[in-house]
């Protein structure tokens, strides 16, 4: 039986011009996301309560839906966790540079999913501000350039916002069509993948250095299923998850080129720091590949793994 779901998600560039010397760590995830929360909350918050579950607003609040993106009360899945995944995901720049000067464009991404598009421009308007406020190592200060949106896959990004006019186009993203088996033809036995980011993938309980490749396919359908059924309204329990966990296991791997990267972040709520260690570099796939294209290339996308608002779980499909 052939199964398949759209779901709503558009990649933007940010593009941002330092205004005075800006020192960022080599992985800039944290420092971007850690920013974004804090300015965002101060936007979007009316009654300022560090615990969004005890808040009388949580379920019609902006904050509430993208950071800590409670379940509703209504649910039917998930009823036993405390957050869903989080409908954004922020791409950093993945250059090493720590030292930018105005003659340097800094471009990072932002991945909002379903609803979260809706609020594009409090996204917009909290990086605006952090720009005043400043960012990294001193606070330097940048301005917000432009944000261009991909709107579909064969055109080119288009310019939506710009620091001139400080108003935002109108845009239409090209839904994200995830099919099983993956209808479109192809004779290629082998799949190339290059993790960009840290990925934080478990199995039984426990994070892997070596995925397989049902591993893998197990962790994005979980994510998927879960984004689609909080952020896009799309249910996706008729799907047999079992059974193509089953297929993925005659997927093997060819060959292996990853490493595990260690990389550690500061959490000023908890007051300490936290170790968010993953695999990337290359590995290569070999068996029946084809049925599992669609759901791969939406992971492109959407990413995979634990940490995915800090950019972590980014891949490449490679060829």
């Amino acid at each position: 039986m052939n199964l398949s779901v759209n779901i709503k998600a558009c990649r933007f560039i940010f593009t941002i011009v330092p205004r005075e010397p800006l020192i960022l760590p080599s992985y800039k995830g944290s420092t971007f996301r850690g920013a974004f929360g804090n300015v965002f909350k101060r936007i979007v918050c009316a009654t300022r309560k560090n615990d969004c579950s005890e808040c009388l607003l949580k379920d019609k609040c902006i904050y509430s839906y993208v950071f800590e993106t409670l379940p509703p009360s209504d649910t039917r899945i998930m009823r036993k966790y405390k957050a869903a995944p989080h409908p954004f995901v922020i791409e950093p720049p993945l250059e090493k540079r720590t030292g930018y000067t105005p003659e340097h464009e800094i471009n990072f991404n932002l991945v909002l999913i379903g609803r979260a598009m809706e609020y594009l421009p409090y996204f917009i308007y909290a990086f605006e501000e952090i720009g005043e406020i400043g960012i990294g190592k001193g606070r330097g200060k940048y301005s917000l350039k432009t944000v261009k949106a991909l709107t579909n896959d064969k055109l080119p990004y288009s310019i939506i916002y710009d620091s001139n006019s400080k108003t935002i186009k109108s845009f239409e993203c090209s839904p994200q069509i995830i099919s099983f088996p993956d209808c479109q033809v192809s004779d290629n036995k082998h799949l190339s993948l290059t993790f960009l980011t840290p990925m934080r993938i478990s199995y039984n309980n426990a994070l892997t250095a070596n995925p397989e490749f049902h591993i893998l396919v197990r962790n994005l359908l979980r994510r998927l299923s879960l984004i689609a059924y909080f952020h896009c309204d799309v249910d996706m329990t008729q799907w047999d998850f079992r059974g193509i966990i089953e297929m993925a296991k005659e997927v093997r791997v060819k060959q292996n080129s990853l490493r595990w990267f260690d990389w550690e972040r500061y959490s000023a709520r908890q007051d300490t720091r936290m170790k968010l260690g993953g695999f990337i570099g290359d590995i290569i796939f070999e068996g029946n590949i084809n049925p599992f294209m669609s759901l791969i290339r939406v992971g492109e996308l959407i990413h995979v793994g634990k940490g995915t608002t800090f950019g972590l779980g980014k891949y490449e499909v490679r060829g």
